[in-house]
């Protein structure tokens, strides 16, 4: 990245790449338990498919298209390409290391990948058995010659290849394996904690589907394409259009080709001309090319090799109302910080709406959920077969989700709920949920605004903020919301939400020219914003703008941050963190000092289900919403900001031109994580951590 030096932006691309280096660094990190290792090394691989799928193919769909047209860093498409495809090599061989060294340690713990030449007997034996029942009925082998053609390779596919023999006869054929969706990557032997790769299995069964033949050479390869689904603005019919265009992503135009290092010259020259790739968008690997299968190994149960169970709290204010979600939100507003409390709270606040005769009304967004089955979905059901009114403003369009939501859609509208699509140019990304109920003194509504997804999954994972409030403004803002995304009524103001696209980019740029101006009146000014990517050209200016008058900013962004700080007269006073750890950063929150020294009673403080990004602020829906109840605030500005920005166990700080450091524990460790899985709920009543800024937050990079 030489060519990168000092300049005013970072490449989405590469800082991307940057973010999934990190998250392969903890597949290296000692402190953490083998299990979990293999886990976050599988992480890196699902990611890297992931962005190669949507990303890469952008690239190389423009690349391919003859675009040129500079990205905001100053780099042309094809230049960018070529770095991002050096760095994924480099990033596909340290994660071929890492897994070898892995392999090492798992064996001192009795846990052993086998190589297919070292088998006992009697695990032959067992292999063999299990071949002929498991295995040897979905494999289809295909002899590539003039009579048959080489076989269609899906996304993702992973693929045998082989040289073989006739016995006796100088005739030779190729073949190609393709291996089936639900053919298991790692075979695990009966009886012991060892386990065979799939490709070995199969070459040691060779027999069994070739008897007339020997095996000459093999090797194993596997395609990455394109899956970014493309749609008319003039479809008539959204979901139709989802499902003709998901049955095309398995045979989207190739991206990649990763093959085994040792592959035979004539098996080599036999893909590459098959599949008519360019070489240079071929990648070798020494030991596994899906690396993101590795975490099928951890199946073995062994507690001492996992991260020690947590269980999240169930939040103290509900079960002092009596168990009563609205009365607990009456009483208050009312922060849940997941996954150290409970996701189970949003599930029983709309459990209780749907049971509660009282309410009328239940609107929510949905835009990743898991199957139809799951509690929140039955929620809203249970409330159609009761009689209420239930609208679900559900995105089919969350990439690849798309399956799951199109199911979850057709399962509520069987039992009448109501189900709307929102707009073909426009995802529904906000989070809301809100619950219309009649009571002594008229319609009360309670609202539910999160920067999670209502999924109960990812909820154990993501660290995600869902805020209850029956805030008489609030609500009609949500109300307004709604009828905005359903019925495209744009209301002609806002009580408190900022909203995408109409607003939400404007707000913020209009808080951080409060700081500039705070600051030029000599008083103090500060910036904090935490979220999962920063790459916004107007907020980044902005905030350039904010540090070259001296306004601090504190950065934690997990992902991509195409800003670049401590650039001398750009960016001196701005200074990025990320965090990477046992759970995945998701909340988004805002704060602006507003005059006073941070943290303050005096900040404005902010959620989001958005992230500072073109795409969140022109492309969807989106909210942010200021928090107004005064404890709240401080569960927020004081407890999770302030130990996000003192961690210094699992933070990494930015330097100049994207690189990052890991940060060097001083005197005082603290992890964000774990203070709050061991500290009780946001309640006021836990431990709080005193906030200076650390040497890490004000360091200048030279």
């Amino acid at each position: 990245m030489e060519f990168l030096k000092d300049l005013k932006y970072i490449n989405r691309e590469l800082s991307w790449l940057e973010f999934n280096s990190r998250v392969l660094e903890e597949a290296e990190n000692r402190s953490i338990p083998i299990f979990e290792r293999l886990n976050f090394l599988s992480i890196s691989g699902s990611n890297l498919d992931e962005f190669f799928m949507v990303r890469v193919a952008g690239l190389k769909g423009q690349v391919d298209s003859n675009v040129f047209i500079e990205t905001i860093d100053g780099l042309m498409p094809e230049e960018v390409l070529l770095e991002v495809i050096k760095k994924s090599r480099e990033i596909k061989a340290k994660q071929n290391l890492i897994w070898s060294k892995i392999l090492i340690e798992l064996k001192k713990e009795e846990i052993e990948v086998c190589d297919r030449n070292h088998l006992k007997h009697m695990e032959k034996k067992w292999l063999s058995n299990y071949f002929i029942k498991e295995v040897f009925p979905l494999l289809t082998p295909v002899a590539v010659d003039p009579a048959h053609p080489f076989p269609f390779v899906p996304n993702l596919g992973l693929c045998l290849v082989l040289s073989l023999k006739r016995k006796n006869k100088k005739e030779k054929i190729q073949v190609v394996i393709p291996f089936p969706k639900g053919l298991e990557k790692f075979v695990k032997i009966k009886n012991t904690n060892k386990f065979i790769k799939a490709e070995d299995l199969v070459i040691n069964c060779i027999d069994v589907l070739f008897p007339n033949y020997v095996l000459v050479s093999a090797g194993t390869f596997r395609l990455i394409r394109d899956s970014d689904i493309e749609f008319s603005d003039e479809a008539e019919d959204l979901v139709t259009t989802y499902e003709n265009q998901l049955r095309k992503r398995r045979y989207g135009r190739e991206i990649l080709l990763e093959m085994s290092k040792n592959i035979p010259k004539d098996l080599k020259k036999l893909i590459i001309n098959s599949l008519n790739i360019n070489e240079k968008y071929v990648i070798y690997s020494d030991y596994i090319l899906d690396i993101s299968s590795v975490n099928h190994i951890v199946r073995v149960p062994n507690k001492k090799l996992r991260w020690k169970k947590f269980e999240p709290r169930f939040p103290e204010r509900i079960k002092d109302a009596n168990d009563d979600c609205f009365a607990a939100i009456r009483n208050k507003d009312m922060i849940i910080h997941h996954p150290y409390e409970s996701f189970d709270v949003v599930v029983k606040f709309l459990r209780q709406a749907a049971r509660d005769k009282k309410v009328l009304v239940i609107k929510q967004t949905i835009y990743r959920t898991s199957k139809e089955n799951n509690d929140i979905i039955q929620a809203l059901v249970e409330a159609a077969e009761e009689g209420k009114s239930v609208t679900a403003l559900l995105e089919i369009k969350a990439r690849f989700d798309e399956e799951v939501n199109i199911k979850v859609a057709r399962y509520l509208k069987r039992y009448g709920v109501h189900v709307v699509y929102g707009s073909i140019s426009l995802k529904t990304h906000a989070k809301i949920s809100l619950v219309v109920r009649r009571e002594r003194k008229g319609l009360n509504t309670y609202v539910h605004f999160g920067t999670g997804n209502y999924h109960a999954v990812t909820a154990k994972v993501y660290t995600d903020l869902s805020l209850f409030t029956c805030n008489a403004e609030l609500a009609e803002d949500a109300q307004k919301f709604f009828n905005m995304a359903t019925g495209y009524s744009l209301p002609k103001k806002w009580n408190y939400l900022s909203v995408a696209p109409n607003n939400l980019r404007n707000d913020l740029l209009k808080l951080i020219n409060n700081e500039i101006m705070f600051k030029k009146q000599g008083k103090n000014a500060e910036i904090w914003l935490k979220c999962n990517s920063l790459i916004d050209e107007l907020i980044i200016n902005k905030l350039y703008e904010a540090s070259k008058v001296g306004v601090r900013v504190e950065l934690i962004v997990r992902g991509v941050c195409c800003l670049n700080p401590n650039l001398k007269g750009i960016s001196d006073n701005i200074s990025v963190k990320s965090i990477v750890g046992r759970f995945l950063e998701h909340s988004r929150i805002y704060c602006f000092s507003n005059g006073l020294s941070m943290p303050s009673r005096n900040a404005k403080v902010f959620i989001s289900s958005a992230d500072i990004m073109p795409r969140n602020f022109d492309r969807r829906y989106e909210v942010m919403v200021p928090i107004l109840n005064r404890t709240v605030h401080k569960q927020i500005l004081y407890q999770i900001m302030v130990a996000n920005l003192k961690d210094n166990i699992q933070s990494w700080m930015m330097f100049k031109n994207g690189k990052y450091k890991r940060i060097k524990n001083e005197n005082e460790n603290i992890s964000a994580h774990e203070y709050f899985m061991s500290n009780p709920s946001l309640s006021g009543r836990g431990k709080s951590i005193k906030y200076s800024r650390p040497k890490e937050l004000s360091f200048k990079n030279k």
